[in-house]
């Protein structure tokens, strides 16, 4: 058989046997409350809706788009950071429009780094964190984060410890899976280090809008002299319930703007552009149903957290994201996350994300998706309770 060696750097998807149990187990009958990938559930807004059928029916807009995105929908992204974050923005030259944030980093890593350079990325983190830059020929170290590390204090540990020097850092706050928030402090702290230590940085910044409890999540262009040394990935996906759509954006320092951009000429005719101009209503329009997709996920974390506190599973409450990071309960602890994971679509009907698949300091967690309603949430909390 030819060998593919960028696919020999790729270690086994771990969510796969995890994924085959599930579905072993709908299609002999059994319920399984699906908690494991981060998949939203809802529906998209219906003025977002409304504005794509629109455009879908002019002939126009079904020609080939720009890969840098419409100049409309580059503004609109601007106005957006303008408004929430006071960060001016540049729309021709600092903002692209990305076929979602997977698209846009994996491209972006690719014609930034050279093989053989030094990635930093959290551990456990987004799978396409490290693996952008494993397909990329880099060299990814893994830096943990998480409830029992410093993240900051163990990136600076690292720095100190690694040669060939770190070229790139790639971050995501709110974090997937880990639900770990920060304030611009803490950005300004990257700034500086990133600038000390000449490293290019990327904030994942996904889950801007799905925060609770009074917290709201800085943007890391708002620390002061961030767009010298990275930019910052934001997607419709999770604030607008529009994952499938596949719109996302880089903005930040024009150099890196203008890599992307370079490779992007090459390689993409851009989104569907009746999909962009709906994007535009959904950056502009009324906001309300971004206050509504908040709501709904953090009631479905209390429900979450509240049930399984009660069965005896003590889990903080995240302030963000759309999961839960839950170590595993102590008398299963030894099992693993991957045999822990089997362990409760078996006797518990519930499926959920193996902390390992984020990384090998995650194999003490188990990620909860908030993709089920509040009833099915505690249908999973009664499946539970059998194996506490």
């Amino acid at each position: 058989m030819t060998r593919f060696a960028r696919l020999d750097r790729l270690p086994p998807y771990v969510f796969a046997t995890v994924n085959q149990i599930k579905m072993d187990a709908r299609r002999a009958g059994q319920d399984i409350i699906d908690m494991g990938m981060g998949n939203p559930d809802l529906a998209t807004p219906d003025h977002i809706v409304a504005k794509l059928v629109e455009a879908a029916q002019k002939p126009h807009n079904h020609r080939y788009s720009a890969s840098m995105g419409i100049t409309r929908l580059r503004g609109a992204i601007c106005n957006w950071y303008r408004r929430r974050f006071n960060v001016e923005l540049d729309p021709d030259s600092e903002a692209i429009v990305t076929i979602g944030v997977k698209e846009g980093m994996s491209h972006l890593v690719l014609v930034t780094i050279r093989p053989g350079d030094v990635v930093f990325t959290p551990n456990p983190t987004y799978p396409i964190h490290p693996y952008s830059a494993i397909i990329a020929g880099g060299d990814v170290r893994g830096i943990p984060v998480g409830p029992e590390h410093n993240f900051f204090d163990n990136l600076v540990a690292a720095t100190r410890q690694t040669w060939p020097r770190p070229k790139l850092l790639i971050i995501s706050y709110p974090h997937n899976p880990t639900t770990e928030v920060v304030d611009l402090a803490f950005f300004d702290k990257i700034v500086a280090y990133a600038k000390e230590n000449d490293i290019m940085v990327i904030h994942d910044f996904a889950y801007a809008d799905l925060t609770f409890d009074g917290y709201q999540a800085p943007s890391f262009l708002q620390a002061k002299g961030a767009k010298d040394v990275g930019v910052e990935f934001f997607s419709v996906s999770k604030s607008y319930n529009m994952p499938g759509w596949r719109v996302g954006f880089c903005v930040g320092n024009p150099e890196v703007i203008f890599a992307l951009k370079r490779i992007k000429s090459y390689l993409d005719y851009g989104v569907f552009q009746p999909i962009q101009i709906a994007s535009i209503i959904a950056l502009e329009g009324d906001q309300a149903c971004v206050q509504q997709v908040r709501d709904t996920y953090q009631e479905r974390r209390d429900a979450l957290i509240g049930g399984l506190g009660r069965v005896g599973w003590e889990v903080p409450s995240p302030k963000g994201t759309m999961f839960v990071w839950a170590r595993i309960p102590e008398k299963y602890r030894s099992m693993g996350s991957v045999e822990f994971s089997k362990f409760l679509i078996r006797e518990a009907q519930v499926a959920v994300s193996p902390g390992l698949g984020f990384g090998e300091y995650g194999d003490e967690y188990v990620r909860f998706a908030l993709i089920e309603n509040k009833m099915r949430v505690n249908q999973a909390i009664r499946g539970i309770r059998k194996i506490m």
